[in-house]
């Protein structure tokens, strides 16, 4: 099954809305990082926030960072997204085990925490990247990003983000919406699209039903006219390669890099995000030795 974002608008243009599908994209981060039921809830919910913030953003060579560490036993979540959707992501402690389970469902907010922040870094070609904070609310993701969006973009936002997680620790659903109201938004629409969201399902308990992204669509936004834009197909795609590892062993100096010659004669570097190995030889450091 194919990971899948729709952007659409309702209300005249006065709501825009995006609808994720993300079930393969968070299973293959869960292969990847062999996670914890809790580890993938809370890094899964990310990495979908991040698929529809990076379709966001304007231009094809933008990309962001979304940095989250509440404290709690996870430790930091980390998930970089571009701007065709696509996200890479880990979470520091994969393997914290569920003691925390609520009834019915995980306790993402305890395992991440909420003595923290959310931090948003956006690469838009300029000379510094932009970099919004703002204090973590529950450590339950969703909520703390609409935290982030009304503090840091004044921007409210309704967001909804899951994953459920089966027995056998596999990905049955996951997915989200942003859905945000724009400065022309009448009274009138603002208190049925109110209406609306408290009286919601959570995201996964409709995907379980069958909804796909424009039943969730109009099931949410029904009565005001929603029109869907465009479709996107997004994936978990990490970048790595071995000439960025290059980069990063040039970056730790001579001294170091003479004192990794002459001990170990070889290095091995690993990816955060897709846990790739890129192996050094002895003659691949004395070549970059060089360099330096």
């Amino acid at each position: 099954m194919k990971n899948c974002v729709i952007r659409a608008t309702a209300a005249n243009n006065s709501i825009r809305a995006f609808i994720a599908n993300t079930t393969s994209m968070v299973e293959k981060a869960r292969q990847i990082h062999e996670t914890s039921s809790v580890a993938i809830a809370a890094l899964g919910r990310t990495m979908t926030a991040a698929s529809m913030m990076g379709l966001m953003l304007k231009s094809e060579n933008h990309q962001l960072t979304v940095k989250i560490n509440g404290g709690g036993e996870l430790g930091s979540i980390v998930v970089v997204g571009n701007s065709q959707g696509n996200v890479k992501g880990y979470v520091a402690n994969p393997q914290v085990e569920s003691s925390y389970i609520k009834p019915g469902k995980l306790d993402v907010g305890k395992a991440v925490g909420a003595n923290g922040d959310i931090t948003v870094i956006k690469d838009l070609g300029l000379k510094d990247p932009y970099i919004g904070t703002s204090a973590l609310v529950s450590g339950e993701i969703a909520e703390d990003f609409a935290s982030y969006f009304l503090h840091s973009e004044q921007q409210p936002s309704a967001i909804a983000l899951g994953v459920l997680v089966e027995r056998d620790y596999t990905v049955k659903a996951a997915g989200g919406f942003i859905i945000q109201v724009l400065p022309n938004i009448e009274e009138e629409v603002l208190e049925k699209l109110e209406e609306k969201l408290l009286s919601l399902d959570p995201i996964t308990v409709l995907m379980d039903q069958g909804m796909k992204e424009e039943d969730i669509l109009y099931h949410v936004l029904g009565d005001l006219s929603p029109e869907v834009v465009e479709r996107y197909e997004v994936d978990f795609v990490c970048d790595c390669n071995k000439s960025r590892f290059e980069r990063a062993l040039i970056s730790i100096g001579r001294k170091d890099l003479t004192e990794i010659i002459e001990e170990d004669e070889s290095a091995e570097l690993v990816c955060h995000f897709c846990n790739e190995k890129h192996y050094f030889n002895k003659e691949e450091l004395e070549k970059l030795l060089e360099e330096l």
